[in-house]
This record gives C-alpha cells, sequence and structure tokens, in this order.
C-alpha cells in the first residue's frame, strides 16, 4: 500500500531530512586523508543523536541481508556501490567516497547519499560524481503528479547510459514514510509512460547508483553487505527523499539554506 502524507507529514518528514542532511555535510566535512571510516560514522551517530532522531541503518536487516547493518552511515569507498560497512580503512589521496545516511524523527524517516572525492581527484571521478547527480536531478524534476514511476526511472537512467556507465539492474530507489523501505520500489531505468501514477503526497527516494566500467555485473563482499562493481571500477551513489507535491518536486533532505548574512 502507498500511503499518501499530508502536507504536515510531509513537514514532519522534512524535519528528518535536515537532520541527514546535517550528518552528510558533518561527514563530508570531516573527511579527509588518514581519517577512518568509523571515525565519520562517529560523526553522523553525534549529529543524529544530538537532533534527538535515531538512525535507520543501525541493526536494520533487509531480506538479502545475513546480519544487521552495524552503522549509522553506509561508507562505500572506490569499487564499492553501495551498503560498504564503516571500518577502520582510513582515507587515502584520491578516494572516492559515497556516503548514505538514514535517519527518523518522530515516526518519519529521511534517506540520503552523497559522493565526493578525498584530496586529488582524478578527472573522470569528478564527470562520474556530475553525471550520477545531475540523473538525480533528472529524476526530481520528473516527480511531478501526473506523471508515472517510469518517468522518474528512465529519466535517471538516461543520463547514465548515454555517458557509458554500468549500474546494478536490481538496486534503487524506494517510497519512505514512516519506514525506511516503503512501497514503490523506483528503478534506476523504465520506459517512459508506463508503470504507477505519481500523485501529490507520495514520498520516494531516488537514488542513481552507477559504475564508469560500464559492465552491470556486480558482486556481494564477505561482510554480506558490500556490493562491488565486478571489473573493479569506481562507483558513485547519490540520493534525495523527494515529496510529489502540486507545487513540484520537494527535496526533503535538501541541505539547510545558509544563515542570512548580518552584516550592515
Amino acid at each position: 500500500m502507498i500511503e499518501l502524507k499530508t502536507p504536515a507529514e510531509l513537514d514532519a518528514m522534512r524535519a528528518a531530512g535536515l537532520v541527514v542532511a546535517d550528518a552528510l555535510a558533518a561527514v563530508r566535512d570531516h573527511a579527509r586523508i588518514g581519517v577512518s571510516l568509523l571515525e565519520l560514522d562517529e560523526v553522523a551517530a553525534d549529529v543524529i543523536r544530538g537532533a534527538g532522531a535515531g538512525s535507520s541503518f543501525l541493526g536494520y536487516q533487509p531480506s538479502f541481508a545475513t546480519t544487521p547493518f552495524p552503522g549509522y552511515i553506509c561508507a562505500s569507498v572506490n569499487d564499492v556501490i553501495v551498503h560498504g560497512i564503516p571500518t577502520g580503512y582510513r582515507l587515502r589521496d584520491g578516494d572516492l567516497v559515497s556516503i548514505d545516511c538514514g535517519a527518523h524523527l518522530d515516526g518519519w524517516h529521511g534517506d540520503s547519499a552523497i559522493s565526493f572525492v578525498v584530496g586529488t581527484a582524478a578527472p573522470a571521478d569528478l564527470a562520474l560524481i556530475e553525471t550520477t547527480e545531475r540523473a538525480l536531478a533528472a529524476g526530481i524534476a520528473a516527480a511531478v503528479p501526473g506523471a508515472k514511476l517510469g518517468d522518474v526511472s528512465a529519466a535517471v537512467g538516461r543520463i547514465g547510459r548515454a555517458a557509458g556507465y554500468g549500474m546494478p539492474s536490481d538496486f534503487g530507489g524506494h517510497g519512505i514514510g514512516r519506514a525506511m523501505h516503503e512501497s514503490p520500489g523506483v528503478p534506476n531505468e523504465g520506459r517512459p509512460g508506463r508503470g504507477l501514477t505519481l500523485r501529490a503526497g507520495m514520498a520516494i527516494a531516488i537514488e542513481p547508483m552507477f559504475h564508469s566500467g560500464g559492465r552491470d555485473p556486480y558482486y556481494e563482499a564477505e561482510d554480506g553487505w558490500s556490493l562491488l562493481t565486478s571489473d573493479g571500477s569506481r562507483a558513485a551513489h547519490v540520493e534525495h527523499s523527494v515529496a510529489v507535491t502540486d507545487d513540484g518536486p520537494r527535496v526533503l533532505t535538501a541541505p539547510r539554506l545558509p544563515a542570512a548574512s548580518t552584516t550592515s
């Protein structure tokens, strides 16, 4: 069943989304050469706990996982596409890092992801991240009342395929609200004009995940969570939780606006 959220409920989801946005901003600010993934996980934990929120990830165990997830963030580095477990690995110059974070507040969830490079960035990595972000923006723009779910998926996939990137075909976005993962699934490829009709009040997480090798197959690491590219190519993953509204898409996990200047 797909629950249509009221404006007040979407406001509550925005509050959860701001916690996620703040956590991601803090993690990105802290990420530098020599910092461990466990340290980044603790940074996110401090933000989430400090906001009086809970982690959507810690202890989460979907059907495909053999063990509960052990962190506040997914920390995926270089050839890890998604679901990387925070470990003692220390960031190195040029690492491509994807951080996924989820939090719940007052019964509502937010879920978002960012990708960035630590230190000296290779042009190919910057292009991969920029393309993945552009695909996310295209998917968000397509999330309007009366559109089809396939329009969102097609907008995302079209950009990735045009760039020659691969993507894991059986992982993508999802509905979000009272649970982190709700119906409907939001694939990263689809056919325009097909699928569920979007209605005002729906909330979905749109999350492109592309990798530069161009081949779709991936494999699961021994940790039971991390998904890695089969050819060792680098991956990027970005995500926003988005509400479908009569006024256009509302990005529930958008970063806070900078404070207005008080200088005269």
